[in-house]
């Protein structure tokens, strides 16, 4: 009886032994898959990104607004720009531009872009291809009966975005555009908070976001823009931002030469 015992906790140690060690070599493979640089290229190649910011190797940057619903401060965030000679991006709803034409001409009149940012603001994660090109088409068409011209650069409703959205964009020639610095205005913080917000995380390259119609930007808006300059940048609209030529998007969403 004594021999036989001895020999099951024998059996069962081996067996344990033998356990530990499947759990180990299949930790293994797993770490080795998933780290692999092979697997973790392909899947950051395959990923489509819009630009986030630009690798440049001046201190250039941009200020962009997205325009959707109100327009209590259009004329005053031209002024403030104005009184600095800075030219923004104003990224524009269609029916923004339908509502305030005027707004919008004014926008253009004084040098700065408008660009698109969808026709009605719908999630676009949930439309198809052919749903996205109408949408767009259909709110250039609007901008570009006010201004002239027809928008290059798009920005995403609510940010959102997949590697269809992008794709559909993509195929109609057009950059979609995200933003590296995000003033958070729309959350109606304090003029001092959106200028640490945005002074702190500004860099060579960065898009900052902000919002027209958001309670305090104006008010933050001059000190930011004095405090870039004393900085040495240059303030440009994104489309002048934006690298020329060849070009590819890291998995950071950062825009270099190809």
């Amino acid at each position: 009886m004594r021999l036989l015992s001895a020999k099951r906790r024998r059996t069962k140690r081996s067996g344990r032994l033998w356990g530990l060690v499947g759990v180990l070599l299949a930790s293994a493979l797993i770490f080795a898959v998933v780290c692999s640089p092979a697997v973790v290229g392909a899947t950051a190649a395959t990923r489509k990104l819009p630009v986030y910011c630009v690798q440049r190797d001046g201190k250039y940057v941009s200020l962009s607004f997205d325009a959707a619903w109100g327009n209590e401060d259009t004329k005053q965030l031209i002024d403030i720009l104005g009184k600095f000679g800075v030219s923004a991006t104003f990224f524009v709803v269609g029916d923004w531009a339908e509502k305030y034409p005027e707004s919008v001409k004014a926008l253009a009149e004084a040098g700065h872009e408008v660009m698109n940012h969808s026709n009605h603001h719908d999630h676009f994660n949930s439309l198809s291809t052919e749903e996205i090109r109408a949408d767009v088409s259909a709110a250039a068409d609007r901008i570009e009966a006010v201004t002239g011209l027809r928008p290059t650069l798009f920005r995403c409703p609510y940010g959102e975005y997949d590697d269809h959205v992008i794709a559909a964009l993509e195929s109609m020639g057009i950059t979609a555009v995200q933003w590296d610095v995000d003033s958070l205005d729309w959350k109606d913080y304090d003029a001092k908070t959106i200028y640490a917000r945005v002074t702190q995380r500004v860099r060579p390259g960065s898009i900052v976001l902000f919002h027209n119609a958001a309670k305090h930007t104006p008010e933050a808006l001059g000190d930011i823009v004095e405090y870039l300059l004393r900085e040495g940048y240059s303030i440009v609209p994104v489309s002048r931002l934006l690298l020329s030529g060849s070009t590819t998007v890291d998995h950071t969403g950062r825009q270099l030469p190809a």
